[in-house]
């Protein structure tokens, strides 16, 4: 394996991580607030278009990094539409100041 190979394969697999921490992120909290929902579309058609790529050059550093990324991006377009609606909730503690404070 060369030098160049070894490069690719850690490019690959930084790569995959792209979406990782907003995956868990919004899996944690089932809350798409403020999430894009066109940019993960731009994304997953992006990766099919690498997936194609990769099997025409028969390379499977990017059919496999594309791949997970797919996944990810498939997976946060799912989350927008599973948890659209979700109202979060917030707990107020109701006497939080002293009562010589509170007028």
């Amino acid at each position: 394996m060369s030098g160049i190979d070894v490069l690719g394969y850690a490019a690959g697999f930084v790569t995959s991580l792209t979406f990782l921490p907003q995956v868990l992120k919004t899996a944690r909290e089932k809350s798409v607030e403020g999430i894009s929902l066109m940019m993960f579309l731009v994304a997953a058609i992006n990766e099919v278009m690498w997936i194609v790529y990769g099997a025409l050059l028969d390379n499977w550093v990017i059919i496999l990094t594309n791949s997970v990324v797919l996944a990810m991006s498939l997976t946060m377009i799912y989350f927008k539409f599973a948890y659209k609606n979700r109202v979060k909730t917030v707990f107020v503690e109701k006497d939080v100041f002293p009562t010589h404070i509170q007028k």
